[in-house]
Formats: C-alpha cells, structure tokens, sequence
C-alpha cells in the first residue's frame, strides 16, 4: 500500500479512534452494515478516491456539521448508520476495507453507489453509468463479510453474530436511476422491481442462516422528491406532480418496492420465527418531511431543494455540484433535509435514525429487535 493512501485512511478513521457512545452498555455485541452512498462511512474514498462522480465528497464543505472535514460520506455531517450505533452503545462502525482496524465491534460493507443487481445485468441490458466502474452489489459485499467473519470470530460466529445488528441499507435506488438515465421506459423499470426485492430477500435469508437474530431491512427514498431526479427527468405536464411538488411517477416506483419488500420481510420472519426483523423506512420520513418541513426543524420552501449546490429551482446541477470548487453550501444545514441533491443533511439522518430506534419509522423499531 502506498503512504498516500495510509494517511488518507488514517484521515478518513479518526472519528472513529475517539467516538464515545451514549450507552455505557452497549445493546448488541457489533453491527454488521451493508449498503450505498446512504451507509457508506469511507470504503469508496478507500477503494477508489479519484473515481469520477465521488471525488467531490472528500471536498469541503462535507463533513463540515459534525466532524468539520470530509470523511468519505457522503452529507456535511454523519449517516443513520452512525447515529444508530451510537444509540447501540457502541463507537462509529469503521469501513470494512480499512486496513489495520478491530472489527469485533462491527463493520460496514457499504460502499457509494452500490446495487442490488450484480453489474452484468446493466452490461447486459445496455445500461451505462459513471458509477458502474465499480462492482460492489449486494452480494459482493455479503461476500466480503463471509471472508472476514473468520477473522472476527473464528469457531464461536454463531453465537456472537446471534448478538449483533445487522442492517441491510437502501438497495434499489440507484438500481432504478441507473436504469432511468440510461433511458430505460418506466414499464422496464417496473419490470425489475420484483427481481430487485428477491436479491435483497435472498441477501438477507443468506445472513438469518448464518445464525443473525437481529436484521433491520431498508426500503428505498422517494426518488420523485429528490432533487437530482427533479432537475434531469422534469415534466411538462403539472399533473405528473403531486401536491407535494414531487413527481408521482418515480414515487410509485418507490412505493411498489418498498411494499413487496414489505411482504418478503414478513415472509422471512415466518421462515426464521427466533429472529427479529426490522422493515425501515426512509420513504416515510421524507415525505413527512416534505409535507410539514418546520415541524422538524426544516425551512419551509427549501424540501425540494439542496443545502450545497447551485441551480434553478432546486439548486441541483451536475456540472457545479457540491464539493467543486466555488459551489456554495447554505448557512446552516441543519434547516434543509437534502444536502447535495442525493443525499440528506446530517439533520435529517439524525431524525430517521431516531424513528428506526424507537419508532416510527421502523416495525420493529431496533430498540425492541
């Protein structure tokens, strides 16, 4: 390994040397994390820091809220997955691809601009995309945590892993926009939906049977409300848009996953009845967000709109987005729920990550799991 890439992982791992948690006893043995931009905390800016279309993340102004420089992730401030472990008891969940690290406490899989499907299905469909150099689907990283398991826990897996959280995060999304900017119709992306939940299903009955007891499940954003989906994939017509401003059409797409994926979750739990198993949801708190923004501390006017960015109306472009150089962020984040035009401020992280601890937004909230 070069000394260029030590010291950016060493960067990248300081929060998690020093991070204390609020429970001096920690609920579960480690957490287990498997995911996209919404989970990844570093194994991107390890694996490729120069890949195009992330190399802006290690800008300023991320990080800027919490940690006051760039970490690899991908909001000003920390993800659900960091707050969901603080409110564990246990310290910031590292990147699995950080060299060196003890991950007996847990660690996280995910990687920036994962998905569900293996890359071969976009290869063979057609389907380009500057995020697809990478090949870190769903079941890449489930194979990544079979190779290290033996390193954490050797012969006694079973009973520690039957002690830990595992969290599958929000495979779907980007499967769906890679395959909208590739110019596929809405009836092929529909058409995939189904075949999307069952690999996220398959992921999560491969862990259940390796002894995990404890399983949250994500469902995907509502993709219509995103900023980025509004500026490219706009609409002449004012009925494709809800009351909300939100285009109903990519919206739909999200509640038709996230209600077979419902359904499989309900399924495994009858498959596996010892373990618990959490559906979470990031499609609700949006919406609520969106629908009364000052009721949870957001500025009315801004729910369509990115904190850090440039552009009419929704301050999103792609060729000045945040992170270049001269791109502005807004004065305080905590007031905005989308902080790029992708991915959400640390504020409003902070409150799903709080709904899928005690609720609402999760059945079972983790705090009973």
């Amino acid at each position: 390994m070069n000394v260029a890439l030590q010291y950016l992982q060493l960067f990248l791992l300081i929060p998690f040397l020093h991070q204390a948690s609020s429970n001096s006893i920690p609920i579960f043995n480690a957490i287990y994390s498997f995911g996209s931009s919404y989970e990844d905390t570093g194994n991107m800016a390890i694996l490729a820091p120069t890949a195009s279309g992330f190399r802006n993340v290690l800008n300023p102004p991320y990080g800027e809220t919490f940690f006051n420089r760039p970490t690899g992730r991908a909001s000003d401030g920390r993800l659900v997955i960091d707050r969901i472990a603080v409110l564990c008891g246990l310290p910031f969940i590292p990147p699995s691809m950080a060299q060196g690290q003890d991950f007996s406490k847990g660690a996280n899989f995910a990687v920036f601009a994962s998905t569900a499907l293996d890359r071969n299905f976009f290869q063979q469909n057609n389907i380009t995309n500057i995020f697809l150099t990478q090949n870190t689907s769903l079941s890449v990283q489930i194979e990544w945590f079979e190779k290290q398991k033996a390193s954490i826990c050797n012969t006694t897996c079973v009973e520690y892993f039957s002690k830990s959280l595992f969290a599958i995060g929000k495979f779907g999304d980007n499967d769906y926009l890679y395959m909208l900017s590739g110019g596929k119709t809405i009836e092929f992306i529909n058409s995939t939906v189904p075949l999307v939940v069952e690999i996220i299903r398959s992921a999560a009955e491969r862990l259940l049977k390796q002894g995990v007891l404890h399983l949250v499940v994500a469902g995907i954003r509502p993709n219509g409300c995103i900023p980025v989906v509004l500026t490219y994939f706009p609409s002449a017509n004012s009925s494709d848009y809800d009351s909300l401003g939100c285009l109903k059409v990519y919206n739909n797409i999200g509640i038709y996953h996230n209600t077979l994926l419902s359904s499989a979750v309900k399924q495994l739990r009858l498959e596996f009845p010892l373990a618990r198993i959490s559906f979470s949801e990031y499609y609700k708190p949006i919406i609520d967000f969106v629908k009364n923004p000052t009721k949870y501390g957001f500025t009315s006017g801004t729910q369509l709109r990115a904190c850090c960015g440039t552009g009419e109306p929704y301050n999103y472009n792609l060729l000045a987005s945040c992170g270049q150089a001269g791109v502005p962020a807004c004065p305080n984040p905590s007031t905005f729920i989308n902080w790029d035009g992708i991915h959400l401020t640390d504020a409003a992280y902070d409150i799903i990550a709080d709904g899928w601890f005690k609720g609402p937004y999760a059945d079972p909230p983790i705090l009973v799991l």
